[in-house]
């Protein structure tokens, strides 16, 4: 956790602490710039100033600016500038602070957020050179105006100053709002920014200590704090660097200080030393920003994903290529009764033996073809039973970075729902069988008697295997309904359909048509078979038939119509019929072939 910077919530404060160090930056930089009028090699007051209105509420701006400006009249007079120079510079530096911080937040409005930052970093450049230029030639034209300094070399010494200084600074003062004391020294850290620092200060007071030419010494401490510590490390130790720096060549020590160069030159060679170390490390550091952006942004990520597998109701696992499982998410628990972690590695004991090769087959497709497939197959659950599940299978990166694929299985329980189907597929196959078979006797209906009718007439057709059709009736069978009632009536029928049953072959049919009217189908049979049936079918109607109570005979009239050669079933049928008709006429009881056809 960062170690915040708590100060009182007060607007006079805050401002006071913004006027201080403006103020003691101010000298500073004039100070070492050693002569009135003399324009600074860095100046960071300005952006000290814009990061300040940047964390603050724009309706808050005018007295902050106010309080600036105040601030660095009498730090500019102690230095020696005259009042008037100093009130036009000061304005100019406010001028150029507002210009900076008021593109900043009109083009992105919230700085904090690390997914804008590197819109933030192209913007705030572009309006630091904006601003920085602009400000350039109205001091530049100041400077020349009271001062007699060329205007040239006054414009190239502001804008380089100007630019390093808001560059470092506004970035510094935005870090430091942002983490407050933790910036310097981080719980759990080992290399704190305050000893990273330390470390380049020192390194940095070796080189300017002698007149070597070794500045190169200073860049790998610098890089150092800049990837441990990013942009707050960059803008602090390009400052610190700068600092001493600028204070060895002012009191005339380190390779920076020459007898051959003048002030002014000496001040380039130390802006070009300090935009050195910029060039070299706010790159590393914007790089380092979004991979770091990117790095939060996929932890994030993963971090969604795992609360949603985590806490989704359907089992989420992964699974490499030789089926052994990686991750399988808590609701499996749930699903199956096992501990995710008892789930892990090759566990296909728990897939129903039948499924278990379907499943194989399965996920070895889907890693080879990438397309997602759906399967319903069954797991074990922990006590024993078996859990329809459904799942889906798609193929996946490995999570290792390689070339190997894996898949990611959602499964669901659709236990509900197969019964809800085996139940519907039961309830169809029961209204096809209604739909085919008489209620009352159990037999097959018209429906199928006419199906096995057209297949039977197919072979005679194109085998010539003969068929039989005898059509039977019970006797005066009104006589029994109205005089013994419906009840009896169905009793006699169920009873005369049991008889035809077992007066038959297994593989011939018998069938009801409707009301009294049966029908028995012969297969492969030749007449007198047929004259068998019906001879047997008349014998066991001589036995009395229990119906409700009441012993009863019924007797039957039988018509048979027999044929080898191609015929259709209404000719067939009419030769039945009538075969019927005159067993009837002929005192029932018995029964008639009708005549070959």
């Amino acid at each position: 956790m960062p170690i915040r910077l708590r100060l009182p919530r007060t607007l006079w404060f805050d401002r006071s602490v913004l006027a201080v160090l403006i103020a003691i930056n101010a000298w500073l930089s004039l100070t070492l710039a050693r002569g009135p009028g003399e324009l600074a090699a860095i100046w960071v007051g300005n952006g000290l100033l814009a990061g300040w209105l940047l964390m603050r509420r724009t309706s808050s701006w005018p007295g902050y600016v106010l309080v600036a400006y105040l601030a660095e009249l009498p730090s500019r007079m102690l230095a020696g500038d005259a009042p008037g120079y100093a009130l036009a510079i000061a304005f100019v530096n406010l001028l150029e602070a507002l210009l900076v911080a008021g593109i900043v937040r009109y083009l992105v409005p919230d700085t904090r957020d690390p997914r804008s930052w590197m819109r933030l970093g192209s913007i705030a450049t572009s309006a630091t050179f904006f601003a920085c230029a602009l400000a350039g030639l109205l001091a530049a034209g100041i400077a020349h105006a009271l001062n007699d300094q060329p205007f040239v070399r006054a414009f190239g010494a502001w804008f380089a100053a100007h630019v390093v200084g808001m560059t470092l600074v506004a970035t510094a003062t935005l870090v430091a709002h942002r983490e407050g004391w933790g910036m310097f020294v981080a719980r759990g850290r080992t290399w704190s920014l305050a000893s990273t620092l330390a470390l380049l200060v020192i390194v940095a007071i070796g080189v300017f200590a002698n007149h070597y030419s070794v500045l190169f010494l200073t860049y790998p401490p610098l890089l150092l704090v800049a990837v441990r510590h990013r942009f707050a490390g960059v803008a602090l130790g390009v400052i610190a660097l700068a600092l001493v720096a600028a204070i060895a060549t002012a009191l005339g020590h380190g390779p920076l200080w020459s007898e051959h160069l003048d002030r002014a030159g000496r001040i380039v060679l130390l802006q070009l030393y300090v935009a050195g170390g910029c060039l070299m490390t706010i790159p590393v550091c914007l790089v380092l920003a979004e991979r770091d952006r990117l790095a939060a942004s996929l932890r994030d990520s993963e971090r969604r994903y795992r609360m949603l597998a985590d806490h989704s109701h359907d089992a989420i696992s992964r699974v490499r290529e030789d089926g052994q499982r990686v991750y399988v998410s808590p609701s499996a628990t749930e699903m199956l009764g096992w501990p995710p972690e008892q789930m892990l590695g090759s566990r296909w004991d728990i897939v129903h033996p039948e499924d278990r090769d379907l499943q194989r087959q399965a996920t070895a497709e889907a890693l080879a073809t990438g397309e997602p497939r759906t399967d319903i197959y069954r797991l074990r659950h922990r006590d024993g039973h078996y859990v329809w599940v459904e799942a889906v299978s798609r193929r996946i990166p490995a999570d290792d970075g390689s070339d190997r694929a894996e898949l990611m299985v959602t499964a669901r329980n659709i236990d509900k729902r197969v019964a809800a189907e085996q139940a519907l597929a039961e309830s169809r196959r029961e209204l096809e069988r209604q739909s085919r078979v008489d209620a009352l006797t159990d037999l097959p209906n018209r429906r199928q008697f006419e199906e096995r009718l057209a297949l039977a007439l197919k072979r005679l057709q194109r085998h010539r295997t003969p068929i039989a059709v005898l059509c039977l009736d019970v006797d005066r069978f009104k006589s029994i309904n109205d005089g013994y009632g419906h009840a009896v009536g169905d009793a006699v029928l169920q009873a005369f359909a049991r008889r035809l049953c077992d007066s038959v072959r297994d593989t011939d049919l018998v069938a009801r048509l409707g009301g009294d009217e049966f029908v028995i189908l012969l297969e492969d049979v030749a007449p007198g078979g047929a004259e068998t049936v019906a001879r047997k079918v008349v014998a066991t109607m001589a036995e009395p038939i229990d119906a409700a109570g009441n012993r009863l005979l019924a007797s039957t009239s039988i018509g048979i119509a027999c044929t080898d050669a191609p015929t259709d079933a209404p000719t067939l049928l009419a030769r039945a019929d009538a075969a019927l008709y005159a067993a009837k006429k002929a005192g029932r009881n018995r029964y008639r072939m009708a005549a070959a056809g």
